[in-house]
């Protein structure tokens, strides 16, 4: 497996994690201060567009990595739950580089 599978599990882990946390701070402030609406529209949009290129990329991942069902949906579901992504993110990335291969050729010494 290349690394610019991890990569871009690991980027998309953390983006939607923080619009996540970005969302639930509007919903405070749209349904605890009755303020922000329009910016919690665009918020969840956002987030709602991220969240799905992370389900791919994580479903990639998964894939290529062959990992039982279960732990799938896990990192899958771990987007929709504020900080968890954080701490899933931590632990895949732990876990699928052994799996990695150097495929890249290392830079030439001079």
């Amino acid at each position: 497996m290349k690394r610019s599978v991890l990569t871009r599990y690991r980027v998309m882990a953390y983006v939607t994690a923080v619009m996540l946390l970005v969302l639930c701070t509007c919903m405070v402030f749209k349904y605890g201060f009755d303020t922000g609406e329009g910016l919690t529209l665009v918020v969840s949009q956002i987030h709602g567009v991220l969240y799905i290129i992370y389900l791919v990329f994580a479903f990639d991942l998964g894939s290529k990595a062959k990992w039982p069902f279960g732990k799938l949906l896990w990192v899958l579901v771990a987007g929709t739950i504020p900080t968890a992504a954080f701490f899933v993110e931590r632990k895949v990335a732990r876990e699928v580089e052994p799996l990695l291969s150097d495929a890249e050729p290392a830079p030439a010494q001079v």
